[in-house]
Parts: structure tokens; C-alpha cells; sequence
């Protein structure tokens, strides 16, 4: 079989990462890297020992597909050049900053003919998926409440290290369009979906153009509610936390690892309203692992959940079937972060995601 040839298109901070993926995956060779930064291509050139442009004329015949990882407000202008020269194409997160531009990516792919993906690789987290099963089988009972909280930190020097890192143009948003997309897209994902939010972003910590500080309040499409936290300022920087809560009981995700589930199993089995086995009877605390299907996992080597997606996207090509993560699938936490943009320039009105316009 035939191995898919990807190039590499921007050699900043997660380059590697893609091209360390790439390498790992039997079905696919890295073949090429680009940078319009003749320094950096070269590097990364060196580094994989492979072919590096500093344009892309030259690189697309050396490549099927792509991984898109320039500054986030660009992803549309490279992935459609991408599209029109017949390459498969991988963006990283966010798939662009305007939902305008996001479409006319995906659009350009689908006219192409060529597969469409977007990063999302917490997605692949085992403990994640198995989370988003027991919502979809009712293992915790209707759904009622969830919360997520994306409370890092970043340092001044950090948004300094790039002209673009900050800005509305090519970031285009902080603390949620850059750090905060992973889990606003784990919330919409597990939940099957948001329908409208009430928010307040601040710029509270740094000398940047884009928020640092997000709160929202969160209406999903099954009628259950929520609250999203998101900062770069929080010291030290904690893991990213995801709660589910069901009638019957909850799960507690953080760091990718479920850390707590506790089902009420009577009150599961009787179809009622949990809670009222007492503390320390038969509603147990199961930690990571004890549920079955959980990972039991300490943690999940950096890199290892972008192989995965990579190699499902390979797969994608290969069979000629969606990937797991397309670009249509990667509208949805955009829409919500921007809906949460649109809420907070209103001073906190409620916005529905279906209202937003390209």
C-alpha cells in the first residue's frame, strides 16, 4: 500500500509535533516542511532530514496531504491554496478565526475533492471518549449540568515571542481561540452541542489586544446548562478540568484522565432521581481506571493523542471516508467562542450560535 506523503506548512512551536507524529504512523511519510522564514525551514529540514521550502510552489509535488500550522488567522488562505493543488488538508486548531473564512476552507476542500480535518486531539483521549459513551448510553442519567475550566498561564514574554501571538487578526482571540478551543470543543462535544451562552472576557494580566480572562454561562442543545472558565493568567496554571453531571450521577475529567465517576447504580436502575444512597453505601467513588473502558493511565505522553488523529486522518484517505474530526465538526467550538465574543461586546446578552452570520 501506497504511504501518504505529508508536508509540514509552518515550522513554529508545533511543527515537531506533527512531523515527529507523521514519522511514527506506518501509513505515512513525512516528505517535505515549508516555512516562508528561510531560517526556520531549514532547521526543521535539518532536524527531520527532509526536503524544506521557504515557498510552496516547489513543495506541493512532493506531497498528498498537509498540516497546516501557521498562525491561526491564516489556516484558510494556505489550506485553500492547499485544496486547489489536489493536497489533503490538516489544520491545526482553531480551523480559522472568522467562521467566513473557516467556510470558504472547508468549501474549497470539498470542491477539491480532497479530505478536511481539523486538530481536536484531546478528542482521542480515552477517558474522554469513554465519558462521551456514558452520556450517549445514559449512564449517568439526563444530563442535567456541565462545566469546563481552562485556567493556564502565559507569560507576557510568551505573547511577546511572536508578532502575531495576541492580536485579532491572525490569534484572532486568546485565552479561548487559542488555549481554550481544546476543551470548549470537549464541552460541546461530550454534551452533543451548544445552543446559546452569556458571557464577560476581560483583558486583565497582559499588554495584548485579545482576553485573557473568559466566563460564560452555557445552554446546551438538550436543554441542560453550564459554566466555561477560561484565563492565561491564573498562577501557577492548572490542568484543564471537564465535570458532567447526570441525575443519576457524575464524571470529573481533568487533565484528559477521568479522575471521579460516582453513579447512584439504584437509582439508575430504578429510573428515578439519584442521591439517596447515603455517603460510603452503594454509590462508590471510581477512580481512574475502575470504570470499565477508562484508561487507568497516569498521563498521556505529550504527542501521542496528535499521532492518533494524524493517523486517523491517514486512514480517512486511505479508505476515502470522513475523518473522525472534519472542518465541518471544527465549526462548533468556533461558533462558540465567537458567540462568546458577540455576548461580551453586548455586555453579557444572550447569543444563540445559530445567529452568528459568515
Amino acid at each position: 500500500m501506497k504511504k501518504v506523503r505529508f508536508g509540514v506548512i509552518g515550522c513554529g512551536a508545533i511543527h515537531a509535533t506533527h512531523c515527529v507524529a507523521i514519522e511514527k504512523i506506518p501509513d505515512a511519510e513525512l516528505s517535505a516542511v515549508c516555512d516562508l522564514a528561510p531560517d526556520k525551514a531549514s532547521a526543521a529540514g535539518e532536524k527531520f532530514g527532509i526536503p524544506a521550502f521557504d515557498e510552496l510552489k516547489p513543495f506541493w509535488s512532493l506531497v498528498d496531504a498537509v498540516c497546516v500550522c501557521v498562525p491561526s488567522g491564516n489556516h484558510a488562505e494556505i489550506g485553500i491554496e492547499a485544496a486547489r493543488n489536489g493536497k489533503h488538508v490538516l489544520v491545526e486548531k482553531p480551523i480559522e478565526v472568522r467562521l467566513g473564512r473557516a467556510l470558504a476552507l472547508i468549501e474549497a476542500c470539498e470542491l477539491a475533492g480532497v479530505k478536511n480535518g481539523c486538530i481536536s486531539q484531546h478528542r482521542f483521549a480515552p477517558d474522554i471518549e469513554r465519558t462521551k459513551r456514558m452520556v450517549e448510553g445514559g449512564e449517568l442519567g439526563r444530563v442535567i449540568h456541565a462545566d469546563m475550566s481552562n485556567k493556564w498561564l502565559r507569560t507576557q514574554n510568551y505573547y511577546d515571542s511572536g508578532a502575531w501571538r495576541g492580536t485579532w487578526e491572525l490569534d484572532g482571540g486568546g485565552c479561548l481561540m487559542n488555549q481554550g478551543v481544546h476543551y470548549v470543543d470537549m464541552l460541546q462535544w461530550v454534551m452533543g452541542g451548544i445552543r446559546s451562552v452569556q458571557a464577560q472576557t476581560r483583558t486583565l494580566a497582559h499588554d495584548i489586544e485579545v482576553e485573557d480572562s473568559a466566563i460564560a454561562m452555557i445552554e446546551f442543545l438538550n436543554g441542560a446548562i453550564g459554566v466555561l472558565s477560561a484565563s492565561t493568567s491564573i498562577y501557577p496554571g492548572f490542568a484543564e478540568r471537564l465535570e458532567i453531571h447526570g441525575l443519576f450521577g457524575s464524571a470529573v475529567i481533568e487533565g484528559d484522565l477521568l479522575k471521579l465517576c460516582r453513579v447512584d447504580e439504584a437509582a439508575r436502575q430504578l429510573g428515578m432521581y439519584g442521591g439517596g444512597a447515603s455517603p460510603g453505601s452503594n454509590d462508590p467513588i471510581i477512580g481512574v481506571g475502575a470504570l470499565p473502558g477508562a484508561s487507568g493511565k497516569a498521563s498521556t505522553p505529550w504527542g501521542d493523542l496528535h499521532q492518533a488523529q494524524i493517523a486517523d486522518f491517514v486512514a480517512a484517505i486511505l479508505e476515502d471516508r470522513d475523518p473522525a474530526v472534519s472542518g465541518r465538526d471544527a465549526l462548533e467550538p468556533l461558533r462558540a467562542i465567537l458567540a462568546i465574543y458577540e455576548s461580551s461586546r453586548q455586555g453579557g446578552a444572550r447569543v444563540e450560535l445559530e445567529s452568528l452570520k459568515p
